[in-house]
């Protein structure tokens, strides 16, 4: 039996994926530059070089509800050469049975293709650099029956594209391994090198690794050529399109330390003392055995420096040709500087660097970056790192970044992150798919905790051409991959192997599916539990049985069980909480994705809902004609629940062990409840980084100890004169004062399970609404809204106005429109036209609106709800002053100076 099936599992582990080398033995070198890249007409007919036959598509719609029933895959015949043969045995690495690896056919399929000759012309095509998506510059489709609706965010994410690029190696290097090294490139890639076919991998968010050393020439310019093909109808959000992560050439010994090979385990951690384990894998692919020797340090990373904190003892290994080794090394490391999650710990990080010698000369350099810490899987209390008990306060996230799409910008992931911070998150679910490395990073170095899950589907689909397609080839290579690349990072305490799959619905068949899942990922990596997201499954459910941590999704709260949802069809099931401690009384469980509210920053609808949770509707806080939802936070989808009725939930329950809210950050695709539009409505930030009325809700939740109040809605409602218009409190403290006027409305005081002060029968007059909040009797905070007149200015503010000249570097800037007196004016839709001088450019613009179709690229944008944001990004090694100008008819201009260094 697994230790972590009793009532205490404990793991410790880690940190981060891979290898940064530190010198010239081993070289990892960015292929991010100079790519050429050509995209086949939509109406044009692409090449045959096709991984595998799909079946026909038959049913294109794409606003099916989230919680839909998914079916069982159709199967095709092969009536043509599929190039499928050939890409299978990239993986091999990956099957634990030898047994069971493919081998490669004869022949090199496309290699008399134009495409994958170096002597093609490629200088028509475009010049791109990675991270590329090639879809998000637009145009969005618009209206019912286009190629891409709303659910893939209506932008040409599907087709068949190129990528070509000419790397050249001296005849020198020619003793060397070569590997390129994709971390994400949606999807079916297929790499060509020098007219070769050298492999490929079909899931679009998995990071692989080619071997190019026997396709290499040295001492002559070689021939890269990457092919994607992006399916319709292949997801439920915005997939991306193109090689959107980074890409890496790697040059090693002929022996060296394998592709993500070394794993660190820590145990009976203390803040004296803790037991360090490193695993080594070593590869031998010279023709000859290797003796060799490999010498590893652990350093502690303060700051910018890193400090020589231990060295294992020297391990001696000899390896046939061929073959690979696995060592074992252990030390033991006093007074350690534990990983924890901020405010009450602190993210303390090290790096073990190895060395790799043969007969006394330094062959091969590896560098891995973990953490030191113990969590225990209470299931009575929930997580408990280093001995605290952590309530999980999560957000859910997919992988795009709003305006910037699909394509990895590491400024634009870490702003995210300290936006959900700043909100009092301390976990993150990767929804649903393998996050970029860098991501990883990042939530080591801040310090959240991080579910890492693999799926959206298993064998049965929920769209016709997901990845389900590719499941019963793949899925062993891909998990495998997924922990291998991800062991070592601190901030990943659990995986997921799936979300809200099909094989809920398949009894002892689904949970078969499930126990091999687990297997493998046990295999792979015994310190960390798994899981999988279940919205459908019961206790009595046999795959329920099938996961060390029990994840549910709406479930703990009920779904469509409460009067006002009662009437809709789909999933009904009353609050499971209970029932799942019941049944399974050793196990942690956590709602894994509960909420999924709805709303459109800024934007109120009357009248509004007298209750605490409440299903959409054209009728009930929704607006089908202008795509809106109204932003009292109390509007849900259908099989969702408000804040409010989560809160309450989870404080009846304490044994949960928290939870992660649908969703963090609005994201492309997946509009409901209104299809034609762009992106989601679910965050409790919006698609341009603006915050909600929701996410001072949760703030005022998940970070009790803040002072803070915030008033809903806003105070510009010259029709309303006269009626009745609610106002509502999110605060920390425990009572407030309302003020029209500077009129008392009354004082009052949550009761419990209570997380909002609401005066829902207040008469709107122009003017001034002010809130003064309490804790324990002791003024806590105050908020104030006031009438605006009309816009005739604008303000800008940077989140950063010093940004590297890297070329990749990021300054977000707000524009917010104001009255003569300097009042913000929250309805104002401006028409706002961006310019810029100095060394930078804009790369897209955003206002949060969800039904905003003006291109991202484009310099224009009207203001939602009194806002909009240009973003600016550095040119590679210019230096100097950026000016930002925003114009507007009627309105005084305004700019701002960022300095590029």
């Amino acid at each position: 039996m697994n230790s972590y099936r009793s009532l205490s599992f404990l793991a410790f582990i880690v940190i981060i994926s891979c290898n940064q080398p530190s010198d010239e033995h081993r070289e990892r070198i960015s292929l991010n530059e100079g790519w050429r890249f050509m995209k086949y007409a939509s109406d044009s007919t692409p090449d045959p070089l096709i991984y595998d036959v799909r079946p026909e598509v038959t049913d294109t719609r794409d606003d099916k509800p989230a919680d839909a029933k998914p079916t069982e895959r159709v199967e095709t015949q092969s009536e043509h050469e599929v190039l499928k043969p050939w890409i299978l045995p990239t993986g091999n690495a990956f099957i634990s049975d030898s047994n069971r690896h493919y081998t490669r056919p004869q022949g090199s399929p496309g290699q008399e293709f134009e495409f994958v000759q170096g002597n093609f012309d490629d200088s028509e095509w475009e010049s791109v650099d990675l991270p590329h998506d090639w879809a998000i510059k637009g145009p969005f489709y618009k209206g019912w029956g286009t190629p891409v609706g709303g659910g893939m965010g209506r932008l040409p994410s599907p087709g068949v594209a190129w990528y070509r690029k000419s790397i050249f190696l001296e005849k020198s290097e020619a003793t060397q391994s070569v590997f390129l090294d994709i971390d994400g490139a949606m999807s079916y890639a297929m790499v060509w090198i020098n007219g070769e076919l050298a492999g490929g991998w079909p899931y679009g968010y998995t990071s692989f690794r080619i071997d190019l050393t026997d396709y290499i020439k040295f001492g002559e310019e070689n021939q890269l050529a990457i092919r994607l093909d992006n399916p319709p109808n292949s997801s439920r959000w915005y997939p991306g399109g193109g090689i959107y992560r980074n890409v890496w050439l790697i040059k090693t010994s002929q022996s060296h330390i394998a592709h993500w090979g070394t794993f660190v385990t820590t145990k009976n951690v203390s803040e004296s003392s803790a037991e360090v384990q490193l695993q080594t894998t070593i590869e031998n692919m010279s023709d000859a055995t290797s003796d060799l020797e490999i010498l590893s340090s652990i350093y502690s990373v303060q700051g910018e420096s890193e400090v020589l904190a231990k060295t294992f003892p020297p391990e001696q290994l000899q390896i046939d040709a061929g073959s690979k080794s696995t060592i074992t090394s252990k030390t033991s490391l006093a007074n350690p500087s534990l990983w924890g999650p901020p405010p009450t710990q602190s993210p303390n990080r090290y790096i073990i660097k190895s060395e790799l010698y043969r007969n006394g000369q330094l062959i091969d350099t590896y560098n891995t970056p973990f953490g030191i810490r113990s969590i225990e899987y209470d299931p009575e209390k929930g997580i408990i790192v280093n001995g605290e008990h952590i309530p999980i306060k999560g957000v859910n996230q997919h992988h795009d970044l709003g305006a910037l799409g699909a394509a990895f910008n590491k400024r634009a992931a870490e702003r995210q992150l300290e936006m959900l911070k700043e909100l009092g998150c301390n976990a993150i679910r990767i929804a649903h798919n393998p996050p970029a490395p860098e991501l990883l990073d990042l939530t080591d170095s801040m310090g959240f905790l991080v579910v890492d899950e693999l799926y959206d589907c298993w064998e049965r689909k929920k769209t016709p051409l997901d990845f389900h397609l590719i499941y019963p080839d793949w899925h062993e290579q891909d998990l495998r991959a997924l922990i291998r690349r991800d062991r070592n990072h601190p901030s990943v305490i659990m995986y997921s192997t799936g979300n809200e799959v099909g094989e809920q619905y398949t009894d002892e068949a689904g949970a078969k599916v499930a126990a091999e899942l687990r297997a493998i990922a046990n295999d792979e990596d015994p310190t960390r539990p798994t899981t999988a997201s279940f919205n459908y499954a019961k206790p009595d459910m046999p795959i329920t049985a099938e996961v060390e941590v029990i994840n549910l999704n709406y479930q703990g709260e009920g779904i469509r069980n409460a009067p006002a949802y009662a009437h809709l069809e789909g999933i009904n099931t009353a609050p499971l909480y209970p029932a799942f401690h019941e049944a399974y009384p050793d196990k942690v469980i956590i709602s894994s994705e509960n909420a999924a509210a709805l709303s459109s920053r800024g934007t109120y609808l009357f009248p509004v809902v007298e209750g605490i949770s409440s299903p959409i509707n054209d009728s009930n806080g929704g607006d089908p004609a202008k795509g809106y939802v109204s932003a009292y936070e109390l509007y849900t989808a259908n099989f969702g629940s408000s804040a409010d009725k989560v809160f309450r939930s989870l404080d009846q329950h304490p044994y949960v062990a928290g939870g992660f809210v649908w969703s963090g950050w609005d994201y492309l695709g997946e509009p409901t409840p209104y299809y034609l539009s762009r992106s989601s409505y679910f965050g409790l930030i919006d698609l341009a980084g603006f915050k909600k009325d929701r996410y001072y809700l949760y703030q005022s939740r998940w970070r009790p100890d803040l002072p803070m109040a915030h008033i809903l809605p806003h105070w510009n409602w010259p029709d309303r004169v006269g009626e009745i218009t609610p106002v509502h409190v999110f605060t920390s403290g425990d009572e407030a004062e309302l003020f029209v006027n500077g009129k008392s409305l009354s004082r009052k005081k949550k009761g419990e399970y209570e997380y909002r002060l609401r005066w829902d029968d207040v008469i709107y007059e122009p003017g001034e609404l002010k809130v003064i909040t309490y804790r324990d009797g002791e003024k806590w905070a105050e908020d104030l809204v006031s009438t605006s007149g009309t816009a005739s200015q604008m303000v800008l503010y940077a989140d950063r106005k010093i940004i590297s000249s890297d070329g990749k570097d990021l300054s977000f800037i707000t524009v917010e429109l104001m009255d003569a007196n300097g009042v913000k004016v929250p309805n104002a839709t401006n028409e706002i036209i961006f310019d810029l001088e100095g060394p930078g450019s804009i790369v897209a613009t955003d206002n949060g609106d969800p039904t905003d179709l003006t291109p991202f690229p484009s310099k224009t944008r009207n203001a939602f709800s009194g806002k909009a944001l240009v973003i600016v990004q550095s040119k590679k090694g210019a230096t100097g002053k950026v000016k930002v100008t925003a114009n507007s008819p009627g309105l005084m201009s305004s700019s701002i100076v960022l300095e590029m260094n």
